[in-house]
C-alpha cells in the first residue's frame, strides 16, 4: 500500500473533530446560558405578562410579588450554598416554621428575645446537620431528613401538637420589622436583598467561598490541595439553619403570629429556585444572583396564575415542576457543551 493511500485511510478514519473557534464559541454560550438563562427567561416573561395583563406591571403587584418572595429568597441563598458544596438541606422549611413559632413566642418578652431564640435554635439545628453530615460521613439527603422530622417535632411539642398559635403583640416592635415599608417595599425585600449581597460577596470575595465551588467541583481533589472540608461543610449547613430561622422570624412579623401549618413543601420551593436560578445539582457551580431571579421566577409564575382567575393552585406546582424539569434537561446538556474541549 502508498504513503498516499495509507494517509488517506488514516485520515478518512479519524474522528470529525469540530473547529477550535467553533467549540469555544458554544463553551462561551453554555457557560452565558448557564449563568444568566434565568435572568433572560424572567425579563421575558414578566414583559409577556405585562402585556397580556394590564394589572401585571402595576407598582402594588410588584412590590406584592417581591414581598411574597422575600423569605424564600433568604431560604434559597442558604441552599445555594449546600447544594454548590454538593449537598442538599431538606429540613429548612421545617426550621423556617419552628423559626416562626419561637419568634412569635418569645416576643412576649421583647424584640431580642423574638430574634436571637429561632437564629440560636434554627442555627444549632444547622450545625448539627453539618456535623454529622461532614464527620460521621452520612448521606446529606438522609441526615437532613430525619431533621425536617425532628424540627417539625419539636414545633409541634412547642404549641401543643399544633393547637397552640402564639400571637406577636400589638405593640411590639418586631411587627415594625415585618410590616414597615420603604418606597412602597416592605424591610422584609430590604432585608433579602441586604443578606443576599452579604452571601454574594462570601460566595465569590472570601477563601471560604472558594472552598465551597471547590468541594462541590472535587471533594477528594479539595481536600489533597489542603482545603478544610469538613469545617467548611459544617459552616454551610449552619448558615443554611441561620438563614432558615431568619426568614421566619420576618415571616413571623409580617403575619403577626407564628402559623404551625408553613413550610410544608418549602425545601422543594428553594432547591427549584436555585436550581432554575443556574447553580448545578451536581455541585461546583451556582450564584447568589441566579437564585434571586429563580425565586423571582416562580413568583411571577404563580402571580400570572393569579391574574387568569379560574385556574386552581395545583396548576402553579404543575407548571413549576414542567419548568424545573426542562431547566435541568438544559443545564444537562450546557454542562456537556462546556466539556467539549
Amino acid at each position: 500500500m502508498s504513503a498516499d493511500t495509507t494517509a488517506h485511510v488514516a485520515a478518512a478514519g479519524d474522528t470529525p473533530q469540530l473547529p477550535v473557534s467553533r467549540v469555544a464559541g458554544m463553551e462561551r454560550f453554555a457557560v452565558a446560558a448557564q449563568r444568566h438563562g434565568a435572568l433572560a427567561v424572567l425579563l421575558l416573561g414578566s414583559a409577556v405578562a405585562a402585556m397580556a395583563f394590564p394589572a401585571f406591571a402595576t407598582a402594588d403587584n410588584l412590590a406584592g410579588i417581591a414581598i411574597q418572595s422575600s423569605t424564600l429568597m433568604i431560604v434559597a441563598v442558604g441552599m445555594t450554598f449546600v447544594i454548590i458544596t454538593g449537598g442538599i438541606d431538606l429540613s429548612v422549611g421545617s426550621v423556617f416554621a419552628l423559626g416562626g413559632v419561637l419568634a412569635a413566642w418569645a416576643s412576649q418578652w421583647g424584640v431580642l428575645p423574638a430574634v436571637l431564640l429561632p437564629l440560636v435554635v434554627c442555627g444549632g439545628i444547622g450545625l448539627l446537620n453539618g456535623l454529622v453530615i461532614a464527620y460521621a460521613g452520612l448521606a446529606p439527603f438522609i441526615v437532613t431528613l430525619a431533621s425536617l422530622l425532628g424540627a417539625r417535632g419539636l414545633l409541634l411539642a412547642v404549641t401543643d401538637e399544633g393547637a397552640a398559635t402564639y400571637l406577636v403583640p400589638g405593640e411590639s416592635a418586631l411587627l415594625d420589622l415585618g410590616r414597615g415599608t420603604l418606597f412602597g417595599l416592605g424591610w422584609p425585600v430590604y432585608l433579602a436583598v441586604l443578606l443576599g449581597a452579604g452571601a454574594a460577596l462570601l460566595l465569590q470575595r472570601s477563601r471560604y467561598g472558594q472552598a465551597v465551588f471547590a468541594i462541590g467541583g472535587n471533594e477528594e481533589a479539595a481536600a489533597l490541595m489542603g482545603l478544610p472540608v469538613a469545617r467548611v461543610k459544617v459552616t454551610t449547613y449552619l448558615i443554611s439553619g441561620l438563614l432558615a430561622g431568619a426568614a421566619g422570624v420576618l415571616n413571623a412579623a409580617r403575619l403577626g403570629s407564628g402559623v404551625t401549618i408553613l413550610g410544608v413543601g418549602m425545601e422543594l420551593d428553594a432547591i427549584a429556585a436555585v436550581v432554575i436560578g443556574g447553580t448545578l445539582l451536581t455541585g461546583g457551580a451556582g450564584s447568589v444572583g441566579g437564585t434571586f431571579c429563580g425565586v423571582l421566577l416562580l413568583g411571577v409564575i404563580q402571580n400570572v396564575i393569579n391574574q387568569i382567575g379560574n385556574l386552581t393552585s395545583s396548576v402553579q406546582s404543575v407548571v413549576s415542576g414542567a419548568f424545573l424539569a426542562v431547566v435541568v434537561v438544559t443545564q444537562t446538556y450546557l454542562s456537556r457543551a462546556r466539556r467539549l474541549r
